[in-house]
């Protein structure tokens, strides 16, 4: 990721100071009792930790990364005010998934990096779960960072899709491996 990417990300998690909430976010919210509470979790583009405090306090082991170290070190303080051990690293995810092992959820909410897809499968343990939401075309204006319709069943058909869906600007998808 450019230093200018990087910059205007750090602006926005500074001037964004309310504080996080720990949840999952809405659009997984009819799938939540599928998340195990056991083993390990890696959370993608994390920002402030909402995803990944929800994901420790429902047991599970959290690796976090995001490109912001603005938003990285407000999730730590948000972890630590929450009393979960979570793993927050600044990473470049331009560069692929952080090194580690295979995890039992992977978690990716508003990112899209389709040279990662992939790599996002291959990270999962046999049994695990995917859960992937992205900005899109569908309902919404294209542009670079949106997904074209269909593309999420297209990248993660090979998963035993749960449920996915397109619209309102955004796309997800539910699968395990």
């Amino acid at each position: 990721m450019s230093a200018e990417d990087r910059a205007r990300w750090d602006a926005m998690y500074v001037e964004g100071a309310d504080m996080p909430v720990a949840a999952l976010p809405a659009v997984f919210g009819g799938v939540a009792d599928l998340f195990p509470r056991t083993g390990a979790a890696l959370d993608i583009a994390c920002g402030t930790g909402g995803v990944a405090v929800w994901l420790a306090q429902r047991g599970l082991r959290v690796q976090a990364v995001d490109v912001s170290a603005v938003a990285i070190v407000r999730a730590r303080r948000f972890a630590e005010q929450s009393a979960v051990p979570v793993t927050f690293d600044v990473a470049d995810l331009d560069a692929g998934l952080p090194s580690g092992e295979p995890v039992d959820v992977l978690l990716c909410n508003k990112f899209r990096n389709t040279a990662l897809y992939g790599s996002m499968t291959a990270r999962l343990k046999p049994g695990g779960l995917l859960a992937i939401c992205v900005l899109s075309e569908v309902g919404a204006t294209p542009g670079r960072f949106r997904a074209v319709a269909g593309e999420l069943r297209a990248a993660f058909g090979a998963l035993d899709v749960i449920a996915d869906g397109e619209g309102g600007g955004q796309a997800w998808l539910v699968g395990r491996r």
